[in-house]
C-alpha cells in the first residue's frame, strides 16, 4: 500500500493535467509546451526534425511585437508583471532560449497551428514561469487568451516566415558574395593562361582561364543582386488580418499598430498588406522567392559541373586546372582523388531545386481564404536558404580559393588543338583555315608546325595571334592579311 501510495506520488508529480476540446491530457510537469502540443507530436510524426530555427525565433520576435501592440491598446491593463512576464518570454523566443521547447515536427496538418500552438504554450509556460507560478496555470497566463490575443496561425505564421526568410536571405547574400570576389581573384590571376574554350564539349576557339573564371563571378553578382532585391517580396505581411484578412476580434487600433511594432523591432521595412484578405489566401510571394534561389542553385550547379570537367582526369581527362585535395576518392583504387566539394554543392543544388518544385506545388494548392500548406513551403524555402548558404561557403573555402592552373596542359591543349587554327582567322580565310587543319590532322602535325612550314605565319605571328591579349580582344582587328 505504501508503495502503491509513493508511485502515485510521483506520478502526480511529473505530470500536470490540461484540457482542450477534445478532452484531458497529462502533460510532462516540466514541460514548457502543453496539450495541443503533445496531440501535434502524436498526430504528426513526418519530417522526423523540430521546425527551422530560424522560424522559431522569427515568431518569438512576431508575438513579441503583438505582446507590445497588445498592451499599448490597454490588454492587461493594471497588471504590469504580466505584461512584462510575457514580453520577456517573447524576447527569450526570440533570442534562441526556447528551441528546445518547440517540438513539434516541421511537417503538420492545420496550416501551422501546431507550430502556432506550441510557440503559444511555451511563451506562456516561461511567463508563468517568471511569475513564479506553477506550469499549466493558464489562469494567471493563458496561450490564447494572452500570447494569442487579437491573432491567429493564419496571420502570425506567414508573418513568422516571412521574416525568418528574409534574415535567411541576408545570411545567404553574405555568402554568395565572398564566393563572388573569389572567382573575380581567380580571374586575375588566371589572365595570363591561354586555354581551348568548348562549346557542346568540343573545342572550340582559344580564350584564357581567367576569362572563365570572370564568366562565374558574373553569374554569381547576378545572384547577388536578385537575392538581394527579393527582400523586397517579403516586407509586406498580414499580420493583424486574424483569421482570414478581415482583422476578426481585433481591434482596429491594434490593427494599425501591430506592423509597426514588428518594424521597430526588427529595423526590416514591413508594410501592412492593403488587401489583408488576399495576403492570408495566397502564397504566390514564396513561389517567386523560391525561384530566385532555384536561378542560384542553377549558377551553383552548372559552375560546380564546370570545375569537375576541367579539373577531370587529371592525366587523362582536361586537366586544365587543378581542386584543392579534400580527402581520398576510393576504397580500392589507390591515389584516387574526387572532386567531393563541387559534388557536394551539386546536389545541394539539386535539392533546392527540387524544393522549389514543392513550393510551387503547396502554393497552386491552397483554397479559399487559406493555404493549408504553409508548412511544407516553410520547410523547403527555409531548407533552401541553409543549403545555399552552406554551399557557397564551402565552395569558396574549400574548393575555389585553392584552384591552381595547370598552365602546361592548357599550353599542351592549344598545340594539339583544332582551336587554335580559329584564331588565325582574322588574317585568313575560313577556307584556308579548313585546309590548314586538315594538313594538320593528316600529318599528325601541329596546327602550330603546319601554318609555320607552309609559310602561312612566321613563329613571332602565330605566338601573337593566340596571346593572352589577342584572344580576350573583343571583336578582331580591322584589317585582314591577303591569303596566300
Amino acid at each position: 500500500m505504501a508503495f502503491r501510495l509513493t508511485r502515485h506520488a510521483t506520478e502526480m508529480t511529473n505530470y500536470r493535467k490540461e484540457h482542450d476540446l477534445l478532452g484531458e491530457r497529462e502533460v510532462p510537469a516540466d514541460a514548457l509546451w502543453g496539450i495541443h502540443t503533445l496531440r501535434a507530436v502524436e498526430n504528426f510524426p513526418l519530417a522526423g526534425r523540430p521546425v527551422h530555427p530560424a522560424l522559431i525565433h522569427a515568431y518569438g520576435t512576431v508575438k513579441l511585437a503583438c505582446a507590445k501592440a497588445n498592451r499599448a491598446v490597454g490588454a492587461w491593463h493594471g497588471d504590469t508583471g504580466k505584461a512584462d512576464a510575457i514580453e520577456a518570454a517573447c524576447q527569450e523566443m526570440a533570442d534562441a532560449k526556447l528551441d528546445k521547447h518547440v517540438v513539434v515536427d516541421a511537417l503538420q496538418g492545420g496550416a501551422g497551428t501546431s507550430t502556432n500552438m506550441n510557440v503559444n504554450e511555451a511563451i506562456a509556460n516561461r511567463a508563468l514561469q517568471l511569475l513564479g507560478e506553477p506550469l499549466g496555470h493558464y489562469k494567471r497566463v493563458s496561450p490564447l487568451d494572452d500570447i494569442n490575443l487579437h491573432q491567429s496561425t493564419n496571420d502570425t505564421y506567414p508573418t513568422a516566415l516571412k521574416l525568418a526568410a528574409i534574415r535567411l536571405v541576408r545570411a545567404l547574400e553574405d555568402k554568395v558574395v565572398p564566393l563572388q570576389e573569389a572567382f573575380q581573384a581567380k580571374e586575375k590571376e588566371f589572365a595570363h593562361v591561354v586555354k581551348v574554350g568548348r562549346t557542346e564539349l568540343q573545342d572550340a576557339v582559344l580564350m584564357t582561364l581567367g576569362r572563365e573564371m570572370s564568366a562565374y563571378a558574373e553569374a554569381f553578382n547576378r545572384d547577388r543582386w536578385r537575392i538581394y532585391k527579393c527582400e523586397e517580396r517579403l516586407r509586406v505581411v498580414n499580420l493583424g488580418g486574424t483569421a482570414i484578412g478581415t482583422g476578426l476580434s481585433a481591434p482596429r487600433q491594434y490593427i494599425f499598430r501591430v506592423v509597426d511594432v514588428l518594424r521597430e523591432l526588427t529595423g526590416i521595412g514591413f508594410a501592412r498588406a492593403e488587401n489583408l484578405v488576399e495576403a492570408t489566401q495566397n502564397a504566390d510571394v514564396f513561389v517567386e522567392v523560391s525561384g530566385i534561389l532555384k536561378a542560384c542553385a542553377a549558377s551553383l550547379l552548372k559552375v560546380a559541373g564546370d570545375l569537375r570537367l576541367l579539373s577531370s582526369g587529371p592525366e587523362a581527362g582536361l586537366g586544365e586546372i587543378r581542386l584543392p585535395q579534400r580527402q581520398a576518392g576510393s576504397s580500392i583504387m589507390p591515389g584516387k582523388v574526387n572532386p567531393v566539394i563541387p559534388e557536394a554543392v551539386s546536389q545541394a543544388a539539386m535539392l533546392v531545386m527540387s524544393n522549389d518544385q514543392a513550393i510551387a506545388f503547396a502554393a497552386a494548392s491552397g483554397n479559399l481564404e487559406l493555404n493549408a500548406f504553409l508548412p511544407l513551403i516553410a520547410h523547403c524555402l527555409l531548407e533552401s536558404l541553409d543549403l545555399l548558404a552552406r554551399s557557397c561557403d564551402i565552395l569558396r573555402r574549400h574548393c575555389v580559393e585553392g584552384i591552381e592552373a595547370d598552365e602546361k596542359r592548357c599550353r599542351a591543349h592549344i598545340d594539339d588543338s583544332t582551336a587554335t587554327a580559329t584564331a588565325l582567322l582574322s588574317c585568313l580565310s575560313y577556307e584556308a583555315v579548313s585546309r590548314l587543319v586538315k594538313i594538320a590532322a593528316d600529318s599528325g602535325q601541329s596546327v602550330k608546325q603546319c601554318a609555320i612550314e607552309l609559310g602561312l605565319l612566321t613563329e613571332a605571328q602565330f605566338n601573337e595571334m593566340v596571346s593572352p591579349e589577342a584572344v580576350c580582344r573583343l571583336g578582331t582587328p580591322p584589317l585582314r592579311k591577303e591569303n596566300p
